[in-house]
C-alpha cells in the first residue's frame, strides 16, 4: 500500500536513485549526469513542495513542484513532476502522488501547473490528461539527447 508524505532531507539519496535511470536510460529527463544526493537534497530544499510516497517502508516515488519562471508575475505559476522506481509506471502511483501534490500547492497560493513531456510519452501524456491537464503547445526539437533532437509538450490544468 502506497504511503505519501512530505519528503525530507533524508529521502534526498531514495530519490537520486529513483530519478538515475531516467537520466542514464531515457529521454524524459534531458540532464545528461544523474544528481547525487546532496545535489538532489538541494533541489527539494528549493521546491515548493515535494512528496515521496512510501511502499513497506521504502520510497518508491515521488513528485514535486518548482518555479515556473522567475519572474514576479509568474508566481501564481508553478511546474510539477513525478518520477516512480522502474516497474512503478501506471500502477496508480503517479497520480495518487499528483492529487496529494495539488491541494498543498493551492493552499501555498498556486492557481496553475505546468508540466513538460518529452515527446513521445504515451504513458506521461495520459496521466496527465486524466489529472486534468490539457495540452498548451509543444516546442519542435528542443532538446538534444541520445544523438536526437526531442519535442516536448507542455501541459498545464488549475489547480
Amino acid at each position: 500500500m502506497l504511503t505519501i508524505r512530505d519528503a525530507g532531507v533524508d529521502d534526498a539519496a531514495a530519490c537520486a536513485a529513483i530519478y538515475a535511470p531516467y537520466v542514464r536510460d531515457t529521454v524524459i529527463s534531458f540532464e545528461e549526469h544523474p544528481p547525487s544526493a546532496a545535489e538532489m537534497a538541494d533541489r527539494m530544499a528549493a521546491a515548493h513542495a515535494w512528496l515521496v510516497g512510501e511502499d513497506g517502508g521504502r520510497i518508491v516515488g515521488y513528485a514535486y513542484a518548482g518555479r515556473f519562471n522567475d519572474r514576479h508575475a509568474y508566481r501564481y505559476a508553478c511546474t510539477v513532476s513525478v518520477y516512480l522506481e522502474t516497474g512503478r509506471r501506471r500502477t496508480g502511483a503517479g497520480r495518487a502522488l499528483y492529487e496529494a501534490l495539488f491541494p498543498r500547492l493551492r493552499a501555498r497560493g498556486f492557481l496553475r501547473a505546468a508540466a513538460g513531456i518529452t515527446l513521445p510519452n504515451a504513458a506521461s501524456v495520459g496521466l496527465h490528461a486524466t489529472l486534468g491537464f490539457a495540452p498548451i503547445g509543444t516546442f519542435p526539437r528542443v532538446g538534444w539527447k541520445f544523438d536526437d533532437w526531442h519535442d516536448v509538450a507542455w501541459m498545464q490544468r488549475d489547480l
